[in-house]
């Protein structure tokens, strides 16, 4: 029995070519990071908190809406960062109850240092499309506001280097954090159920 595709040849499928240009992309990505020690997760959100602390203090719901995240992810990926002395957590000027998360003055430099890696990448990477740059760019804009379904997961398997996922090539992020809750929620429980048994 043959595949029930609409489509005459996989090169007419746009989310066939969408997945192997994006693993192609961040191979890229991956081999560009590397002299920074940085997986491609972890500078997106040390340079997104760079970038948005120039403003003012950051929270961590903030940092995740601005990388469109997932925050647990996010809540990861910064332990790992602030263990680094790239990220801290500061009081927040405003909010007695909250913490801001911040960049160190270290991981300020190396988001810096890392940036220019990452943008000669792209340009290299997306140079065969010319003049038709622009373009592709609003493409993508459209498709991040427009498309529909979950929120997109491709940042999720980058974190394969954080432990959160065996091979990022291989998926199953969603599942890998879906195992993180229902541990997270399983300490709970039972930490619930001991202070219960204490007060009998």
């Amino acid at each position: 029995m043959s595949l029930a595709t609409r489509h005459d040849s996989a090169d007419e499928s746009p989310g066939l070519l969408l997945w192997q240009v994006t693993n192609r992309w961040q191979a890229a990505q991956r081999a560009a990071l590397k002299p920074f020690d940085l997986t491609h997760v972890q500078f997106v959100l040390l340079a997104t908190l760079t970038y948005l602390q120039a403003s003012g203090a950051v929270t961590q719901k903030a940092l995740a809406d601005m990388a469109v995240t997932d925050p647990m992810m996010v809540s990861q990926v910064l332990r790992t960062l602030e263990s680094r002395d790239l990220v801290h957590r500061p009081p927040h000027p405003t909010d007695r109850r909250a913490r801001a998360v911040a960049a160190t003055d270290r991981g300020r430099a190396l988001a810096n240092q890392a940036v220019v890696a990452v943008e000669a990448c792209d340009a290299a990477f997306f140079a065969a499309l010319g003049d038709g740059l622009p373009a592709f760019t609003g493409s993508l804009r459209l498709l991040r506001t427009t498309a529909p379904g979950p929120a997109p997961e491709g940042p999720v398997a980058s974190a394969a280097a954080d432990g959160l996922v065996a091979d990022p090539a291989a998926g199953g992020a969603a599942a890998a954090l879906r195992r993180c809750t229902r541990r997270r929620a399983e300490r709970r429980r039972r930490r619930t159920e001991r202070r219960q048994a204490e007060q009998r």
